[in-house]
């Protein structure tokens, strides 16, 4: 008879107090439904991690975990999300068969779950990555932003899945392969194209969220995009020299020009050309000193190999 696949669903969570209850109403449900079918073993769990949350979220956490079917994690700060999802993966890792990863909020299609298993069960796959079928309901703004970033990504030669968050199955092997990417500036959405398994994809339209804030306003999701470009691509620094070439080469020409106009007694006062040409270069040295030391900041950060996180406390799991 067959048991089903060991599923582990790894949730991080940021002061989400107001939609908490309602994403494990949710997820328990599929459960169940997922049990009913065959597909998932009964245990199968869901596992909740909490990021140095300000709110009531790790309380709510240590209530749903008196249920069998969760788990939860509480790290001892905030450590972002990335970091935050990877410690639920590297738990999930050592008790599931396959781990799905998603956001709290339920605007990932919790439906495409039993897809991507299939997809692992029928397909031979690694690793399923779930793919917004559209943006139709995005803001215009969010929805340019969003298409400009993944552009940005390909064109700089960072390998990345588009229209694609961090909502996709990994299955045991591959979350494996990941563990030995113990880069501290983690960007999992360029570091799992790298893992090299076999992938597929599964389509699903991304709901509203369902209730709270949004965890990535416009500065953050600036800071995320500038993580992933830095982190992937050297191409800025390539860019930074590329500029210097050129503005030498206008340099040798304006003083070529500057010396023929003297020796031609043509010279005439050029207060406005010598401050534009200051105030031009001077702010393209100041950008170029800011993405070099950009970098730099990233490497003083790997080379002291500090944790990523730190789990503090564990709860639930009661079958284990």
């Amino acid at each position: 008879m067959n048991k089903g696949v060991k599923l582990y669903v790894v949730v991080p969570c940021y002061n989400e107090e107001e939609v908490l209850n309602e994403t494990a109403k949710r997820l328990t449900a599929e459960f169940d439904r997922l049990e009913k079918t065959g597909l998932i073993s009964k245990s199968s769990r869901i596992v909740l991690v909490d990021d140095g949350s300000r709110d009531k979220t790790w309380s709510l956490i240590e209530k749903l975990a008196k249920e069998e079917v969760f788990v939860g994690l509480k790290l001892s700060r905030n450590r972002g999300h990335q970091n935050a999802l990877l410690a639920g993966l590297m738990y999930a890792k050592d008790h599931a068969e396959v781990v799905v990863s998603m956001d709290a909020d339920l605007q990932d299609d919790i439906g495409a779950v039993e897809r991507m298993v299939q997809k692992y069960v029928n397909d031979d796959v690694e690793i399923v990555y779930g793919v917004r079928s559209s943006r139709k309901k995005d803001t215009f703004f969010k929805r340019t932003t969003a298409i400009g970033f993944y552009k940005i990504m390909k064109l700089l030669g960072v390998d990345v899945i588009y229209n694609h968050a961090d909502y996709r199955l990994m299955s045991r092997r591959a979350l494996e392969e990941l563990e030995k990417f113990d880069e501290v500036n983690l960007f999992l959405r360029g570091v799992v194209p790298l893992i090299g398994l076999k992938t597929s994809t599964v389509e699903y339209e991304r709901s509203e969220r369902f209730a709270g804030e949004s965890k990535y306003p416009l500065k953050k999701m600036l800071s995320f995009a500038a993580e992933g470009i830095t982190s992937f691509s050297v191409k800025p620094l390539k860019l930074i020299t590329a500029m210097g070439v050129v503005f030498a080469a206008i340099g040798v020409a304006v003083t070529i020009y500057a010396l023929v106009m003297w020796l031609t007694g043509q010279t005439v006062e050029g207060w406005t050309f010598i401050v534009i040409s200051l105030w031009l270069i001077g702010g393209v040295q100041m950008v170029g000193l800011g993405v070099v030391g950009t970098y730099i900041g990233k490497i003083y950060g790997e080379v002291k190999g500090r944790p990523r996180y730190i789990v503090e406390k564990i709860v639930g799991g009661k079958a284990r």
